[in-house]
């Protein structure tokens, strides 16, 4: 009871504060489960400012849950190039057809239904369900524990799961009404002023008089959060095979990373020229010219590629799937890691 009390401060002045600070933003616009949905995935992973365009381009072309049901993968894909981690758009068409068929359409407004569907976890659902439905269910992300650590001067890992499951229930029994505004505005404290790299802007914090952390010169060290395992390395040789202006592609597999996307040819390892030309001959392809260009390194949630890159000129499109840079763009969806290579 003393720890839920101690929390129980901090709702008006975030409402007060987030009614005056929140950002303008276009899923905050005319709120649906759909656009909070769609927001919410998005933003996993990925900066506000990035998921802006993106999410303007999504709902012109998807305006509701039957477009994104219907929309070819290819083209889907290619409204998600350059947002990364493609499986959360997959697993977005996989629950937008669920919804369409067992629902009518309508995202469900109950927590156990919505648990169920792909890609939503205990936050989106959260998201979705009090921001949209007004349910009282709190949401739990990495901007709301470090904002309540620190508040209460608290020592947990926040990558524990126990942390999380004891703050999502300390949180619960202080929801207001007004339980949208209140979760986002603890998610927008998070990303605006408490922040987490950097030093957080105490001075215009509004609840620099309740936080443990601030009053105890502890922002630095909470929250406390376990190191991460180091990220395996893979060296990868990338081949930009061109013929009369066009680019040749190739469509990865339907599993693993970056399935089913089109990606430049590579191979395993850091080739040499002479065993360069050698792969291109094995694809039926004969080179004309051949010039080693830039290394690159891309870093993925668990893997850090680091890509050298030979530009070739082959003298015929003998095999493979050659397109022009305007099809390429229209059509073809490239991971950001090839893209980079490109530019």
């Amino acid at each position: 009871m003393r720890l839920m009390n101690s929390l129980s401060p901090i709702v008006l002045p975030l409402l007060y504060w987030y009614s005056f600070h929140k950002r303008d933003l276009a899923w905050r616009v005319n709120i649906s489960p759909y656009k909070t949905w769609v927001s919410e995935i998005m933003l996993q992973q990925t900066r506000v400012e990035t998921v802006k365009d993106y999410f303007a381009r999504f709902m012109r072309r998807l305006p509701t849950i039957f477009d994104l049901a219907t929309i070819e993968e290819d083209e889907l894909l290619k409204l998600w190039e350059g947002l990364g981690y493609y499986n959360r758009v997959r697993n977005m068409q996989k629950m937008a057809r669920i919804v369409v068929e067992k629902y009518h359409g309508e995202i469900p407004a109950n927590y156990d239904e919505l648990i169920q569907l792909p890609g939503i976890g205990d936050y989106t659902a959260g998201a979705i369900l009090s921001i949209t439905y007004q349910k009282k269910i709190p949401c739990v992300d990495g901007n709301v524990l470090r904002v309540i650590t620190r508040v209460l001067g608290s020592y947990e890992d926040i990558g524990n799961v126990k942390t999380k499951n004891r703050i999502k229930n300390l949180l619960q029994e202080i929801l207001p009404d007004e339980v949208g505004d209140f979760n986002q505005s603890l998610m927008e404290l998070g990303a605006l002023v408490c922040l987490p790299n950097g030093e957080p802007l105490c001075a215009t914090c509004p609840l620099c008089d309740l936080c443990v952390s601030h009053q105890n010169n502890l922002t630095e060290v909470i929250p406390v959060k376990t190191k991460k395992t180091p990220r395996k390395q893979e060296d990868c040789t990338v081949f930009l095979i061109t013929c009369q202006g066009k680019i040749m592609l190739e469509k990865r597999d339907d599993k693993g990373l970056l399935a089913s996307l089109y990606q430049l040819p590579n191979r395993p390892g850091i080739l040499s020229e002479e065993q360069v030309i050698q792969e291109i001959n094995k694809m039926g392809l004969t080179v004309h010219t051949l010039k080693k260009c830039s290394n690159q390194k891309h870093i993925f949630s668990h893997v850090e590629w680091n890509m050298v890159l030979y530009k070739v000129e082959v003298e015929r499109e003998n095999n493979g799937l050659f397109v022009s840079e305007e099809e390429r763009i229209q059509n073809y969806p490239l991971p950001t890691a090839f893209e980079k290579l490109l530019k």
